[in-house]
């Protein structure tokens, strides 16, 4: 499954919406060297495939090459272990993440920046949201079209992961 970057289909939108880690010079106590670190989002370019996963290649202001490559998936482990078939945990733990990323270059600030992006999706529900919809709209550029079949339950307001695939919406009668 290739992974390609955002700004490949929606330069605008990417330049515009790219979340940096910013570190002022001369601030004292931060794990990290003053600097920008843009967290890069690229997604699978697959047809077809609703891995609902990202991964942020975290690029320094100060250095060429990825600092760290870190993949996140946002959804439950049971949907990773339908989607793959497979309940391994290791598996699971690399699918849901984060996670530094195993087959990817990684530099000694990986293990800091890592835990400065856990810390930024668990507290930035918007920013969470942000990248959910950019997963829509790049896995409905590459599937001609098509918005991924969840985007439509979510639409209708089941919300993320609350239906199942193949459930039917319950009717609510009214008086």
């Amino acid at each position: 499954m290739p992974y390609q970057a955002f700004i490949d289909f929606f330069p605008d939108l990417a330049k515009r919406e790219t979340r940096c880690i910013i570190v002022p010079p001369g601030r004292v106590g931060s794990p990290l060297p003053e600097g920008e670190y843009a967290l890069i989002e690229q997604y699978c370019n697959d047809g077809g495939c609703d891995c609902r996963r990202v991964f942020f290649f975290v690029q320094s202001s100060f250095r060429q090459g990825p600092e760290a490559v870190i993949a996140w998936g946002w959804e439950s482990r049971e949907f990773y272990a339908r989607w793959m078939g497979d309940d391994d945990e290791a598996s699971l733990d690399a699918l849901q993440g984060p996670v530094l990323n195993v087959g990817s270059p990684q530099t000694d600030l990986a293990p800091i920046l890592l835990e400065q992006v856990e810390t930024l999706l668990s507290a930035d529900t918007a920013y969470v949201a942000r990248i959910r919809e950019h997963y829509r709209l790049f896995r409905q550029h590459v599937d001609g079209g098509r918005a991924p079949a969840w985007f439509a339950s979510e639409a209708a307001g089941a919300g993320p992961g609350r239906r199942r695939p193949g459930k039917k919406k319950r009717k609510v009668r009214r008086p």
